[in-house]
């Protein structure tokens, strides 16, 4: 590397964004919300647009040894539905360009739009184009979705405010723990000819790293309660990090309690197997595709009465920092361990 350049790896994913879209002035004025959050917000007319993408890589980000294409395909799309859903709006169309290199047949692409296709079916979202191309690395896959929300009803990271309760939806580190029994399964079977994977008993942590759902029904359930979000955005690179850009991106910190954090009884089982700390699996596994959201606390007993949210903290000062309460009422300040692609290269 040449004197005075600096490695991508040294300011990970949000910190190259961060760097690369620095004082990016926006000139139209349909642009409400740029670069920075789940998704960009657009306005022309009764309702504002939402748009996100996002690119997956073969080799990074998923590993064909042991991904069914059309597992692949459905959670290619998962993942953008989730975007929107994070910005409180609904996702309406999605475009799907993909590269391809000579290994892969058309019946392996038709497997892998099946899943998309399964996706767009089950979400009520329809697929309006794209682009293909050869690619000399192997797969690859852009998808960029197309949302709406009521005019000015989008929430961003950055509307957080000292006294405002954290929760989250369903539960955390199931994915991660999917993806450490899946690696393994796929080392143990090198070089065996009839290898027969061990995954009895351990269906919901497959599925969840597989093939996850967005929140559609937690959107719906605040809507019913009449319960608007101050901030939100979806748990993609694991709970720490995504408390971490709620709170820089609203000027708060935040406390979280360690016997508060949602965790399923198979995460439970298969992190003792592995020997991991279960905690930090929920705190810094990602893929979980759950919404982290704050509320004022005046909505507290209508979050209550919402199944599948856990509050797992609160909103503080700004100079209080962030950190977790643990179960014997010590403070660890949260960092941010989640996932940094950067870093897997």
């Amino acid at each position: 590397m040449e004197t005075g350049q600096t490695e991508i790896s040294t300011l990970g994913e949000f910190g190259l964004i961060e760097r690369l879209t620095k004082e990016l002035p926006l000139k139209n004025t349909e642009t409400k919300l740029g670069v920075g959050d789940d998704a960009a917000v657009l306005n022309f007319g009764e309702k504002d647009a939402l748009v996100t993408t996002d690119l997956l890589l073969e080799g990074i980000h998923f590993d064909l040894r042991y991904v069914p294409l059309k597992h692949l395909g459905y959670k290619s799309a998962i993942v953008n539905f989730s975007d929107i859903y994070a910005m409180n709006g609904t996702p309406r169309q999605i475009t799907v360009s993909i590269g391809v290199s000579s290994r892969f047949t058309v019946e392996h692409i038709e497997e892998l739009y099946s899943g998309i296709r399964l996706a767009c079916e089950t979400y009520g979202v329809d697929l309006v184009g794209g682009d293909t191309s050869a690619s000399v690395t192997g797969l690859v896959i852009s998808i960029t979705c197309i949302g709406d929300v009521e005019q000015g009803k989008a929430v961003t990271r950055s509307g957080a405010k000292p006294t405002d309760i954290l929760c989250v939806s369903g539960d955390l580190g199931a994915a991660y723990m999917g993806l450490q029994l899946l690696e393994r399964e796929n080392r143990v079977s090198a070089g065996k000819k009839d290898f027969q994977p061990d995954f009895a008993g351990k269906e919901y942590i497959l599925e969840r790293q597989l093939k996850p759902e967005a929140r559609k029904d937690i959107i719906e359930e605040l809507h019913r309660n009449g319960i608007t979000p101050t901030a939100m955005m979806d748990v993609s690179d694991g709970l720490s990090s995504e408390l971490l850009h709620i709170c820089k991106s609203s000027g708060v910190g935040c406390r979280v309690y360690e016997d508060r954090i949602p965790i399923d009884y198979q995460t439970a089982l298969m992190a003792e197997e592995f020997n991991m700390n279960l905690v930090t699996a929920a705190m810094n596994g990602g893929e979980d595709y759950e919404l982290l959201f704050t509320v004022p606390i005046t909505d507290n007993e209508k979050v209550e009465k919402i199944k599948g949210v856990t509050m797992i903290g609160y909103v503080t000062k700004p100079e209080l920092g962030c950190a977790m309460m643990t179960r014997d009422g010590a403070e660890i300040p949260v960092k941010a361990q989640g996932w940094n692609a950067f870093n897997n290269v």
